[in-house]
């Protein structure tokens, strides 16, 4: 299965709001985060809800544009 340009546009959203999540995790256990915790901790929150989201809008675009 191909999917459409836009899922596939949705999907590496998703996998790269996922790497920030993981690198954000990584930055907090550090201990010492270059863009300090507040920043670091804000984009977690953030990526973790945006890369489900965006992981299951794609699912539902390549779903729809089945042939």
């Amino acid at each position: 299965m191909v999917g459409t340009p836009k899922s596939m546009v949705l999907l590496l959203g998703s996998c790269v709001a996922a790497i920030a999540s993981v690198g954000s995790v990584f930055e907090l256990s550090s201990g010492d985060p270059e863009l300090g915790s507040l920043t670091t901790s804000v984009i977690l929150a953030l990526s973790i809800p945006l890369s489900i989201f965006l992981f299951f809008a794609a699912v539902k675009d390549a779903q729809m544009n089945q042939e």
